[in-house]
């Protein structure tokens, strides 16, 4: 079992910027690829960004590329979210989702995740 935390949301103009914190605790196998995502009202959840324990095969969602930036410390079990030019369509919730090693490939997709945390409400007024 792995068990993970967000932290880190809020309300912040536009052209603001946050960071997001996604503490793991459990099974580290199943903590080899972190990834955010998120959702907004009546809309799917989307992919944000996600990273391996090493630190490459980085992906990001093109909506975020050059915005957003994800890093993991993998001492303190913990992946952030840098997030800076924010813009009202990035409000949403987002999500700190888990999983043990698969095809990097498939790491945009939420459904090869196995843990998820409860979320944190990220809202950009413009």
């Amino acid at each position: 079992q792995v068990q993970l935390v967000e932290s880190g949301g809020g309300l912040v103009q536009a052209g603001g910027s946050l960071r997001l914190s996604c503490a793991a605790s459990g099974r580290t196998f199943s903590t080899n690829t972190m990834g955010w995502f998120r959702q907004a009202p009546g809309k799917e959840r989307d992919f944000v960004a996600s990273i391996r324990r090493s630190g490459s095969a980085i992906y990001y969602a093109d909506s975020v590329k050059g915005r957003f930036t994800i890093s993991r410390d993998n001492a303190k079990n913990t992946v952030y979210l840098q997030m800076n030019s924010l813009k009202p369509e990035d409000t949403a919730v987002y999500y700190c989702a888990s999983r043990g090693p698969r095809p990097d490939y498939s790491s945009t997709n939420w459904n090869t995740y196995d843990y998820w945390g409860q979320g944190t409400q990220v809202t950009v007024s413009s």
